[in-house]
This record gives structure tokens, C-alpha cells and sequence, in this order.
């Protein structure tokens, strides 16, 4: 076997054997099918660069489908935030398609059914045909209403799509097999009445059909060669083939439904029912809550469209499900950003340093790489003057040999600066450090290409100038549960695993160039992190959010 065979995931390995076997490369199709009822996530990731992965692979047509069959649920928003999504992470549909555009030909389908003695107007509640279906190892009983007529179906079929019947009082199921051992194929509903204006068709229908009926009438429809799900669909693709058989034309292509494992995130949930309890309860502010692992939210807070495709690359496609520890995500997200993002210093924490022996009301401006990884991303200058802030755990009055940061009697570079001397600390009567006093060597400057330009001290700290410094809202992040797998206990509620320490709102002081910055810039804090321009900033306000850290603190924190 070659090493490109051998690198194929196993979905890929079907798609070569199909080829193999009477597929041509012009039958090849695939789709990505959302249903428009919240925002996509970490989950709908995987599934996207999946399919139009395949669609890039092989040069094949990849539509976005909309599966807009439950108006109660699902609005417009949706469906806008879905196409944003998609586009950020990267990737270009060949088709717009929603699976209320085929409504007509679905309910012409269904009626075609009835007058084949495959359908039925079910009129019990839903909890009678629940007690009829049985269970996994008792067969299921035949509804009252199976035998009808087929001319009582279609009217009565017909005054549903009509309005002439209130919700629950009628259901078209299919007429399959009440004995079989997929309990899914015991009568399945394929229609009920609902009276809601749908976004898109508003009221003109009254009747909406179901998921396994829609679903792979619409991949027929749309002759979509490979339709690929997760695998909790995996017991639907015997209806999904049940129903194609009733419709399907010679020399048309059949789909193909396949299933792959879904691949669970720690510290998160995905459900989107959960997702939605959190927002309503006020948990996070809305679906993009950079806390959330919506797609949104991840961008609002700093992640880029680069480390989400490379993730869902590592983690790859398999038949088995797994737990993949959210700090693999956070791995990507910062190989990325440390290519990418400029450096900038920010101080979150400070304390104040007075230079003494520089000379008062004198401002240098130094020269600083914007990016070392990146030497095309140019120079800037900063601003540098008699008194500076530092971060507070930068300094401590007496400290051990392995303490490389600032002392008393201790030297320490300031980046793109000057080497200073910690020579005395003030203290307010509670005993806290409120001023740091310092002596500066004024032939250290870096860059001069003076001796003591390049004399070594082991540690360099970041810094602002107080007098050019603004201050901004920094929002710092966490994970938004404290358990890798908050909604699998059984006798708790996932909600009882929320971090209370999640979001730590802070005042920062920052270098002057970040004035000016706009919305969704990303920059790495020199030693603190990665942060991202939020969407509340303004110019009277500068917000940032915490992207990630430099490095995994989380791990530290947990085998504590």
C-alpha cells in the first residue's frame, strides 16, 4: 500500500473504493446540512472542514443545506450566523439549498406513498404511539389506524396540509414493519401539524415533514453521492435507505449515508439545548460568549480559522467516539498566533517603577521588532520614559537564586530598553510595595551595539511608560466548566460544574501604538498571552479578551 493510501481516513477509503467500483469523479458530491436552530460549534468544526475537505480533495461540489423542517426552533439569525461561519473558517459553498425548498415535492413524495399502501394518517396521541412501539426486545403493536383506506388517508392527509386539523391530532408515519428490531423502522412519523410561520415559507404550510424523511430525499434531490453524519445516526440508515427506495429513479445516483464518531471537547458541553439553557439563564452573555465553544465565540475571542482547521486535521475522522482534551485545541490556536500575531507590551498587574537617575521629562522612543518570528512584519517605536510600570510579581524586596525577575541589589533588562538596578521600594502603612526605585545604565540601551548593550542578565521583563500608557478592560477567560465532562453524571445537572472564576474582568495599561486598534485584532501581551480586540471596544474604551495563555497553566493548576 502506498503512504497516500495508507494516510486516507476511512471515509476517504470508501470514497476510493466507490471510485474503483463505477463512480466517476463528476458523481462525487457532498454537503453540509445545519439545521438552523443555533449557533454552530466546536462540533459543526469538524463536520465542515470534513466536508468541504472531501470537496477540495477531490475537486467536487460541496452544498450548504439547511435543514429548516421545525419553524418553533429556528430563525433567520441562524441561518445568517451559519453562513458567516462557514465563510470565516475558510471555506466557499457550490450551492445554497434549504430542505423547505423540496416541501412540494416531499408532500407529493408522501402522497405517493399513501396511494402506495406505505403511508398512513396516524390520529392517537403521541403517548398512545409511544406504548405501541415496544422496546428493543418486544415488538411494537399496530396502530388502530393502520388498515384505513387508502382515499380516508389522502383526504384526511390532504385537510392536514390545509390547516383543518390542530397540532396533535393527526400524523402521517410510514407503513414499515411494527415487528422490526430497529425500532426506528417501526412506523416512523413523517409528518405533523404544526401552526407556525416558518422563516422562509411563513404559513404557507401547516404540515412540516421529519428529519429521516427529509433528510435523504434531499441529499436525493440534490444528488449528493456521500452523506456523511455522526454516529448516533448510525441505526437511521436503514430508514434512510427504506425511504430512498421509494423514490428513487433508474440511473440516477443513489446517496450513500456513512457515519463517523463525533469527537467530544473536555470542560465543554455541545448540545445545542444546553448551549441555549446557558445563554437564557445568563450563564454567558449570548451564543458568542467568548466562553462558549461556538464558532463565534471562539472568534470573538481571539481564535483564528488557521487553528480550528488544524485541529480538526489532528484529531482526524474515526468510527469510535473520544474525548478530546480542549487543550489540544488551545495548542493550535497558540502555534498559530505565536506565527501571526504582533508583540505588544501590556501590563495587567502593576506596580510603579521610578528611574531615578534618568532625567526627568525625557522621553526616548526605541525601536522594537513587531514580530521574531515574522521579520516582515516590521519595526514600531515606543515610548520610554523616567517612570514605568511592571507587573507586581516582577518584583520582590528579597528573593531566592532562582528568582531571575527584579530584587533589591538586582539587575534585570527591560525589553528593547535599558538594564536597571532595584535599589529601594516604598510601602503604603499596610505594608504594601507601592514604588520600586531603580538605577538605569544608560550604555545598556539594546541595540546600541555597546558592550553593555550586550552584557547578559537573566532576566527581561515587559513594561509601559506611565505617562504614555492606556488603559484598557481586559477580560480574562478560563474554561467555562471545572469537569472535563460536565453533562455525562448521571445524578448531577452539568450546570453544577460552572467555574465561577471563568471571566476576571481587569483594568490594564498598555503601550500607546494599541490606541487606534480595531475589533478582532489579535496581538500577543509580551510573556502574558495571546488577547483579541473585542467587539465592545471602542475609542473611548479599549477591551481585550484573553485568547490563551503562553503556555498550558491549566495542566499545573490540575495535578496540583
Amino acid at each position: 500500500m502506498s503512504e497516500a493510501a495508507e494516510s486516507l481516513n476511512f471515509i476517504e477509503h470508501i470514497i476510493e473504493e466507490d471510485l474503483r467500483n463505477g463512480y466517476s469523479r463528476q458523481d462525487l458530491r457532498f454537503r453540509f446540512p445545519p439545521e438552523p436552530n443555533g449557533y454552530l460549534h466546536i462540533g459543526h468544526a469538524s463536520s465542515i472542514c470534513l466536508n468541504f475537505g472531501l470537496g477540495i480533495r477531490y475537486d467536487a461540489p460541496v452544498n450548504l443545506r439547511f435543514d429548516d423542517t421545525n419553524p418553533a426552533k429556528e430563525e433567520q439569525e441562524y441561518v445568517d450566523a451559519i453562513k458567516r461561519d462557514v465563510e470565516w473558517l475558510g471555506f466557499s459553498w457550490d450551492t445554497e439549498r434549504y430542505a423547505s425548498d423540496y416541501f412540494q415535492q416531499l408532500y407529493d413524495w408522501a402522497l405517493q406513498l399513501i396511494k402506495n399502501g406505505r403511508a398512513y394518517v396516524d390520529s392517537q396521541s403521541s403517548e398512545e404511539m409511544a406504548k405501541q412501539k415496544g422496546t428493543p426486545t418486544e415488538s411494537g403493536t399496530e396502530s388502530p389506524f393502520r388498515n384505513r383506506s387508502i382515499d380516508e388517508n389522502i383526504e384526511l392527509f390532504e385537510g392536514m396540509k390545509n390547516g383543518k386539523f390542530e397540532e396533535g391530532s393527526h400524523v402521517l408515519r410510514a407503513k414499515i414493519d411494527m415487528n422490526s428490531s430497529n425500532m426506528l423502522m417501526r412506523d416512523p412519523i413523517m409528518y405533523r401539524v404544526l401552526h407556525k410561520a416558518h422563516h422562509r415559507t411563513n404559513t404557507d404550510w401547516c404540515i412540516y415533514p421529519m428529519y429521516d424523511w427529509t433528510h435523504g430525499e434531499s441529499d436525493y434531490i440534490e444528488q449528493i453521492s456521500h452523506s456523511l453524519c455522526t454516529l448516533e445516526f448510525a441505526m437511521h440508515r436503514e430508514l434512510y435507505d427504506w425511504f430512498l427506495d421509494q423514490v428513487v429513479e433508474p440511473r440516477k445516483l443513489r446517496p450513500k449515508q456513512r457515519e463517523f464518531a463525533r469527537r467530544n471537547l473536555s470542560h465543554t458541553v455541545v448540545s445545542k439545548r444546553k448551549l441555549l439553557q446557558l445563554v437564557e439563564q445568563g450563564v454567558v452573555t449570548g451564543w458568542n460568549d467568548p466562553r462558549m465553544p461556538t464558532i463565534s465565540g471562539l472568534r470573538r475571542r481571539g481564535y483564528t480559522p488557521e487553528s480550528i482547521r488544524n485541529f480538526a486535521e489532528t484529531i482526524g475522522i474515526a468510527k469510535r467516539e473520544n474525548l478530546i482534551d480542549v487543550s489540544l485545541l488551545e495548542f493550535h490556536v497558540r502555534e498559530h498566533l505565536n506565527k501571526v500575531a504582533p508583540r505588544v507590551m501590556g501590563v495587567l498587574n502593576p506596580i510603579k517603577v521610578v528611574i531615578t537617575n534618568y532625567p526627568e521629562g525625557k522621553v526616548e522612543w526605541l525601536e522594537t521588532e513587531n514580530n521574531p518570528e515574522d521579520h516582515t512584519a516590521g519595526i514600531r517605536n515606543i515610548p520610554f520614559s523616567r517612570e514605568i510600570y511592571i507587573e507586581r510579581d516582577d518584583f520582590k524586596e528579597e528573593a531566592n537564586r532562582k528568582f531571575f525577575r527584579l530584587k533589591l541589589g538586582g539587575e534585570v533588562r527591560l525589553k528593547s530598553a535599558y538594564i536597571i538596578k532595584a535599589e529601594s521600594c516604598t510601602k503604603d502603612t499596610d505594608g504594601n510595595i507601592t514604588e520600586v526605585h531603580c538605577t538605569y545604565d544608560p550604555k545598556s540601551k539594546s541595540g546600541s551595539g555597546s558592550e553593555e548593550s550586550l552584557r547578559k542578565v537573566k532576566g527581561t521583563l515587559h513594561w509601559v511608560s506611565i505617562a504614555h500608557a492606556i488603559e484598557a478592560e481586559v477580560r480574562l477567560y478560563d474554561r467555562l466548566f471545572i469537569d472535563e465532562s460536565p453533562d455525562t453524571h448521571k445524578d448531577k445537572d452539568f450546570m453544577e460544574f460552572i467555574n465561577p472564576n471563568s471571566l476576571q474582568v481587569i483594568k490594564g495599561f498598555l503601550e500607546p501604538s494599541l490606541k487606534d486598534v480595531e475589533a478582532g485584532k489579535r496581538v500577543q501581551f509580551q510573556r502574558l498571552g495571546y488577547f483579541c480586540v473585542d467587539s465592545d471596544s471602542s475609542n473611548e474604551k479599549l477591551v481585550f479578551n484573553r485568547t490563551v495563555g503562553l503556555r498550558d497553566t491549566w495542566a499545573k493548576i490540575q495535578n496540583r
